[in-house]
């Protein structure tokens, strides 16, 4: 071998020279050969398979629009809630504008008391209210009513109107949704891909109805346990010398909750021409309350019949005084038997454990040395 000729001859003569080190073809004791087909072929090498590259960016286009369509989900949902929830003006907002009318001597123009809104008085509520009207007019007209109701028995939060809550739930629907596709597509499992999207869907759907439920609920257990306390003080007016809607204005001032403000209403309607006896028929059947309605089934009839205010007031205040008195032992004989089942599965097994458990302890380590 030449040691003056170039480093890569020196090289190639090399692997040659040492080339019987490496057969492919080279047998192992106990291995039967191979066939004359397959001879110089190694059997046991697995084959070369070459990436994907296709798959593996069609998945990553993929992940890169599960996570977009997420992040618009998130989007859609923190602009809904903020779009609802009421945010009045700031002290400083108010004395900068008193400031302002001041030093120019005029009043603001319409676009200027426009333009100092807030975004989501400007371009997101007014959005979700034209999108409301749509939705409504392609609802039926009897889940409207049903719908305005249960919104009005629940104070209308958020000042939303029927089509407004239609139009919540089917952007809730939809942001779930997509939510849900997102997450399926991170596990990578068509399956779950399609029990989350139907999860959000279904929670999107059925959800504000819940909650629309349970403000209802909530609104009628305040009225009902606010109205005691309103009929003593519209007993105390009434005796002290008081026409009933100056009692009534009392109460409206006196208090600030869901009773004061369905009084509130009777007042204005009243002073809108409306009949004083129609307009408390109309609180009481609106509010659902049965209480609420007996009483102002009482005060009609007190009213058509010519019979005295206070007297039937009275009388009012003391069975709800008496009812009240009910309720409350009524509620004291339940909640005995609301407190048997957390009782017998969470107390009772942690005194079994603590008494019988060092007998038990014993008696196996009896049992193992006998």
């Amino acid at each position: 071998m030449d040691h003056h000729a170039p480093a890569f001859h020196r090289r190639r003569g090399a692997e040659h020279h040492h080339a019987e080190l490496f057969p492919s073809h080279v047998h192992r004791a106990g291995r039967p050969g191979p066939s004359c087909a397959c001879r110089g072929v190694d059997l046991h090498r697995q084959r070369f398979r070459p990436p994907d590259h296709q798959l593996q960016g069609v998945r990553v286009a993929v992940l890169y629009v599960a996570t977009l369509l997420g992040v618009l989900a998130a989007v859609g949902v923190f602009t809904s809630v903020w779009s609802v929830m009421p945010q009045p003006p700031t002290n400083a907002d108010l004395v900068e504008g008193r400031i302002r009318i001041y030093e120019k001597g005029l009043p603001l123009t319409l676009a200027e008391i426009e333009l100092r809104q807030p975004f989501r008085d400007r371009v997101v509520r007014p959005a979700l209210k034209r999108l409301g009207h749509f939705v409504e007019q392609s609802t039926p007209v009897k889940a409207r009513q049903a719908i305005s109701v249960r919104l009005h028995i629940a104070g209308r939060p958020g000042g939303m109107s029927a089509g407004d809550f239609i139009a919540m739930r089917y952007i809730l629907t939809a942001v779930l949704c997509l939510f849900g596709i997102f997450v399926g597509t991170l596990l990578h499992n068509p399956l779950a891909l399609a029990i989350f999207a139907a999860m959000g869907a279904l929670v999107g759907l059925y959800g504000p109805i819940f909650w629309l439920r349970s403000q209802v609920r909530k609104r009628r257990s305040d009225i009902q346990a606010d109205l005691p306390d309103v009929i003593d003080v519209l007993v105390v007016c009434v005796e002290a010398g008081l026409t009933f809607e100056a009692a009534v204005e009392k109460v409206v001032e006196k208090y600030d909750h869901a009773l004061a403000g369905e009084f509130g209403r009777v007042m204005q309607e009243v002073r809108l021409g409306r009949p004083r006896l129609d307009a408390l028929n109309d609180m009481g059947q609106r509010t659902g309350v049965e209480e609420l309605n007996h009483f102002v089934q009482a005060i009609i009839q007190s009213e058509q019949l010519g019979s005295g205010v206070s007297r039937i007031l009275r009388i009012q205040s003391d069975e709800m005084r008496v009812k009240r008195l009910v309720t409350a032992q009524e509620r004291g004989a339940r909640a005995s038997l609301k407190m048997l089942f957390p009782m017998l599965g969470c107390i009772f097994p942690t005194l079994w454990v603590i008494l019988l458990g060092p007998a038990a302890i014993l008696a196996m380590r009896l049992l193992r040395a006998g």
